[in-house]
């Protein structure tokens, strides 16, 4: 058997995150604690920092002149996509929620890219099936309801050039992908999106093992 994936304790994921760079600063910090706060047990929906830090880093590789998020909670990860976004780089946020668009849009400003971030408070597929016929995509990133991943999927990879890059987010669904016949509603979805997802000859992909699992998915 080949070598198996680390498991990250708490005290690995800490080292990991003390060693990215840069780390999170007091804007990431700030809208973490005041997810938490505010949402409760809602704040697990909120990517991990070193994930950010990922996304980050990925963007600025890829650099995007359109990005699209769907499902943005309270805005931590378009935080981190806006960061690494070119000069004149875009990115178009979906999510249904004016309360948890609030708390977003606050820390866009204070983290000085509000300008380059587009809120759309609406259904998300009505969003991404309204978009130009002509509009090309560079770099999705996938977080909203899982029954709704296959759908969005097919509506940005449709629309992505060659080279661009789709990341989806809870494709390990807290581990539920392992259960065959799960009657969990997430674990079913889930395991309906990535059986889709790998036989998509469009792309190529890769499932990383970051938060609560990240596929990568590069358009041919």
């Amino acid at each position: 058997m080949s070598r198996m994936t680390e498991t990250i304790t708490p005290d690995l994921q800490a080292y990991i995150v003390a060693h990215n760079r840069p780390g999170p600063d007091d804007v990431l910090l700030g809208l973490a604690a005041e997810t938490e706060a505010a949402m409760g047990d809602l704040a697990e929906m909120q990517i991990a920092p070193e994930q950010g830090a990922f996304m980050t880093l990925l963007t600025k590789l890829v650099a995007p002149r359109f990005a699209v998020e769907v499902g943005t909670f309270t805005g931590y990860s378009a935080l981190c996509i806006a960061r690494g976004l070119p000069a004149g780089g875009r990115l178009l946020c979906c999510d249904v929620s004016e309360e948890y668009a609030d708390i977003a849009q606050r820390y866009w400003e204070r983290a000085g890219v509000l300008g380059s971030v587009e809120l759309r408070v609406a259904p998300a597929i009505d969003t991404l099936r309204g978009l130009p016929a002509d509009e090309v995509v560079d770099l999705a990133f996938l977080d909203a309801d899982k029954d709704g991943y296959v759908d969005y999927w097919e509506e940005i990879v449709g629309r992505m050039r060659p080279g661009g890059v789709v990341l989806v987010d809870n494709v390990f669904a807290g581990g539920r992908v392992l259960e065959p016949g799960t009657d969990h509603r997430t674990g079913k979805a889930i395991q309906r999106f990535n059986d889709h997802a790998a036989a998509d000859a469009r792309v190529e992909l890769a499932m990383v093992p970051i938060g609560d699992g990240l596929t990568v998915a590069r358009r041919v």
